[in-house]
């Protein structure tokens, strides 16, 4: 693997497990988020994604395989103190609500007989300008918020009301990429306006759904035997594209362009830097977009991605 395809994939991937497609039941979900830690790849994982009136759930299952709780899983003994692991909490119930369930869980598993874990994110819809307002209100500074916003008409004055709280890293913008229907997949020139909002209001992002391989191409949406096909995102795609937009300012019509390739040989990974064609991006200004303006993705499968990258020849 070059320097600078592991620049774009390290900590790219926030597992999602328990959402459609796969929509695992918790306890095969934790243990494929536990077993990812400790692969050969796990640099390329993030935080796990939960539902709020899950996280009790999650705690109770996930507990004995989490760092700190020195008991014996599958994987590994556990007797050594890691790294936390990390969530991101999707919002399905009021804020105050969900946020009462957040504090519980961090003061619970910052004690290591319980487990080390902590959740410092959430993800919640944005359906008007006000609910975003209203977030920010009542969010502690520990919370790193990402607000999904429409992207089917202007998205700027969404992406704008994020960014007064964005400078500080206090606050991110989210996309939705894709689902299991065809419909469900936003035009490339949209995800480009939304990718350009982004980088001229200097607001993070992250994506989710529909990005379960590294290039654009026809796929089956879910893993159902006849599941509809549709023409998927690629993750190399988005990430190189935004890299573009942002360090080398690309303009939105070659943004799109670079989200329509459908060819593997457009996308070249060196250790000095990446490439779409011709247009290239060095290594640090990579590391740079990654860390603060290209946050990540939510996908349902941790393995798909990796195989595919393997399959292309890029692992």
């Amino acid at each position: 693997m070059t320097r600078a395809l592991h620049t774009l994939m390290s900590s790219l991937i926030d597992y999602a497990g328990l959402f459609p497609p796969a929509k695992l039941d918790m306890q095969p979900a934790v243990e494929n988020y536990a077993r990812a830690l400790q692969g050969p790849h796990a640099d390329f994982l993030a935080r796990f994604i939960c539902p709020s009136k899950r996280l009790p759930e999650f705690s109770k299952l996930a507990a004995p395989l989490m760092p700190g709780t020195f008991a014996t899983s599958g994987y590994r003994e556990q007797a050594d103190i890691a790294e936390p692991w990390r969530l991101s909490v999707l919002i399905d119930d009021d804020l105050p609500a969900c946020l009462d369930r957040i504090d519980a869980f961090n003061a619970h598993h910052d004690a290591t007989d319980h487990g080390l874990a902590r959740a410092d994110a959430i993800e919640m819809k944005a359906s008007a300008l006000s609910d975003i307002d209203d977030a920010l209100d009542a969010l502690p500074e520990d919370i790193l918020p990402f607000f999904e916003v429409p992207i089917d008409r202007d998205c700027r004055g969404y992406v704008t009301a994020i960014a007064g709280n964005a400078d500080s890293g206090g606050a991110a913008a989210k996309i939705r990429t894709g689902g299991v229907t065809p419909e469900a997949f936003p035009a490339p020139r949209h995800v480009a306006e939304f990718i350009h909002a982004c980088a001229a209001a200097q607001v993070p992002f992250k994506a989710t759904a529909g990005l379960h391989h590294p290039v654009r191409a026809e796929h089956r949406l879910t893993y159902e035997a006849n599941s509809p096909r549709g023409v998927m995102h690629g993750f190399l795609n988005l990430f190189l594209a935004a890299a573009l937009a942002r360090a080398r300012r690309l303009d939105v019509a070659s943004t799109a362009a670079v989200l329509e390739d459908t060819s593997p040989d457009s996308f070249r990974f060196t250790d000095d830097g990446a490439s779409w064609r011709n247009h290239t991006i060095d290594l640090v200004s990579l590391a740079k977009v990654r860390e603060a303006f290209a946050l990540g993705f939510g996908s349902c499968s941790f393995d798909e991605p990796v195989e595919d990258l393997k399959g292309l020849g890029l692992l």
